[in-house]
């Protein structure tokens, strides 16, 4: 049955559930059976370094995404300013780039070239717009910088640090492609992973739990062994009355047993957080795939 779980739903392969005497052949001891399941854990520490290695691509692939959008105070500015908006390799003259509010626009016109000394007139070039500001362009003389930023300042004129380097822009993208790239590479062969090995998981799972039923069985009414294991699937609203006529049914196999809720703490049963009853129950969430 394991064999073709790829072709079933969780909730058929349960119902028609066959032990696998291939993989865990029932003629060795319950010991060696339990060390060939205690195997799966291999699963769970693949499934931990394959996602923290896509997740650090994912992360580093939207760190480099989010400086590329949101206001242009903060975001990247790779791809919104060229080579001609600015004046390169000189001595004395620079090339700022100010954020400015677009209700302050006429402010901007009027007043950039008087800000401070040594602005070169007319140099102003409106680069880019936002929902709130624009990015604005002006050149003057690099002796004059600081005090440039400190007038704009204090109109609300934002100077952005930016220098523009056409290499380290260049090699910024060229990263996010190769992150981009390198996801979707992981993408694909990390879902065929995680099918594959999630039906192995829920394989052994489901053997775990026939294991527990027997050995639970065995420890509690002894042997020879005789018991009948079944699937039961109330719907939610009957779940009480069932629990009702079971414990009606056998309460006889365990006449000191009284049913136990799990948040209770009783010292010296370990319970593992699970309701005792007469009989032996244990429950399979077929519902794994569903977000809560």
């Amino acid at each position: 049955m394991s064999n073709c779980f790829h072709t079933v739903d969780l909730v058929t392969y349960v119902t028609r559930f066959h032990w696998d005497m291939a993989k865990y052949p029932i003629k060795q001891s319950l010991k060696n059976i339990s060390e060939i399941m205690s195997k799966v854990t291999q699963i769970d520490n693949d499934l931990k370094a394959r996602a923290s290695a896509y997740n650090s691509l994912k992360g580093n692939l939207q760190s480099l995404e989010r400086k590329n959008v949101g206001s242009i105070l903060t975001r990247s500015l790779a791809d919104i300013v060229k080579k001609e908006d600015f004046v390169l390799d000189s001595e004395y003259l620079i090339t700022l780039l100010v954020v400015v509010p677009k209700t302050s626009y006429p402010d901007w016109q009027k007043t950039y070239e008087t800000l401070s000394e040594m602005v070169v007139p007319r140099s102003t070039k409106l680069l880019f717009e936002d929902q709130d500001s624009g990015l604005f362009s002006v050149t003057l003389f690099r002796k004059a910088i600081d005090d440039f930023k400190h007038k704009a300042r204090e109109n609300k004129f934002m100077v952005r640090d930016f220098q523009y380097n056409e290499e380290e822009m260049k090699a910024d993208k060229e990263e996010m492609t190769r992150l981009s790239t390198d996801k979707k590479k992981q993408f694909g062969p990390l879902v065929r992973w995680l099918k594959v090995n999630f039906s192995e998981a829920f394989i052994t799972w489901i053997h775990i739990k026939a294991l527990r039923v027997f050995t639970e069985s065995v420890l509690r009414y002894g042997l020879p062994v005789n018991f009948q294991a079944m699937l039961l699937q109330p719907n939610r609203k009957n779940v009480k009355k069932l629990r009702e006529v079971l414990q009606d049914l056998y309460k006889h196999l365990d006449s000191s047993a009284t049913v136990i809720d799990a948040s209770m703490d009783i010292p010296g049963l370990n319970l593992s957080q699970q309701e005792y009853y007469p009989y032996v129950y244990y429950k399979i969430d077929c519902n794994l795939l569903e977000f809560k």
